[in-house]
């Protein structure tokens, strides 16, 4: 067991439950928390804030990941070395498959690796995949609360900008034919951190899964299509909630 804090999260084994979900941004971590019973905050720390609490008597954690792959893995990595096990990112996504609209749940089923982080641990033909016990639960929980949603395969970048705006970029011809390319495989929307959480998952031997509100679609926008935004994550949140519920049972 390990007793000391981890270096960048400042937690210990005992701090945190084998169930963690992980929102990016450090303010969502107390609006996930307040479905936990007796949630306290645990740390503080850059990027990461940590609250933990119970669900159906089980202990059960939240903890940001910033923005990217390398904070994401960094959280992965020092959650896995004091106890969790079991992952679920709750994040916001842009949609890229013209079916996806402002305000609809993705559920990942895996994750282009068009990112940095991921690369340091396992080499690109290693595919990202979300741990199916997890999808499975994310599925059954959307479910079970009446939501639609989509599942499949989700682009993962470093630059938020090289997306929106590839045009500015000295690479934007590079970026604009690989861009293409991912739609016309079927990605259903585009984001920054599942590729590395799977990746690091399948090495370090925990289950994760990811599921997404899709805040707006681009490619919506560009064939002049209704392009709602949507910001409130609080239906991610409370499918992620209830998906942690099914593990639980099982």
């Amino acid at each position: 067991m390990n007793g000391k804090d981890e270096f960048h999260i400042k937690c210990k084994t005992g701090d945190v439950g084998r169930y963690v979900l992980l929102p990016g941004d450090p303010d969502r971590v107390e609006k996930i928390a307040k479905y936990l019973d007796n949630a306290v905050k645990v740390q503080q720390k850059r990027e990461y804030t940590v609250y933990t609490g119970y669900l159906d008597g089980e202990k059960v954690s939240v903890c940001s990941t910033g923005i990217g792959g390398p904070s994401a893995a960094i959280a992965l990595e020092e959650l896995a070395n004091i106890g969790g096990d079991t992952f679920i990112r709750v994040g916001t996504a842009g949609g890229m498959d013209i079916n996806i609209k402002g305000g609809d749940l993705v559920i990942a089923s895996g994750a282009i690796r068009n990112e940095g982080t991921s690369k340091e641990y396992l080499p690109l033909e290693f595919p990202a995949v979300a741990n199916h016990e997890v999808m499975s639960a994310l599925i059954t929980a959307a479910e079970n609360l009446g939501r639609e949603y989509h599942i499949g395969v989700v682009h993962c970048k470093d630059s938020f900008y090289g997306q929106h705006t590839p045009e500015k970029m000295p690479v934007g011809s590079e970026l604009k034919h690989k861009w293409e390319a991912y739609l016309a495989g079927g990605a259903l929307c585009s984001e920054m951190e599942s590729a590395a959480l799977f990746t690091v998952g399948s090495y370090r031997k925990v289950r994760v899964g990811t599921i997404l509100l899709a805040v707006a679609n681009q490619e919506r926008e560009k064939l002049g299509l209704e392009n709602v935004f949507a910001d409130d994550t609080e239906l991610a949140i409370k499918t992620a909630v209830e998906a942690v519920r099914v593990l639980i049972k099982k």
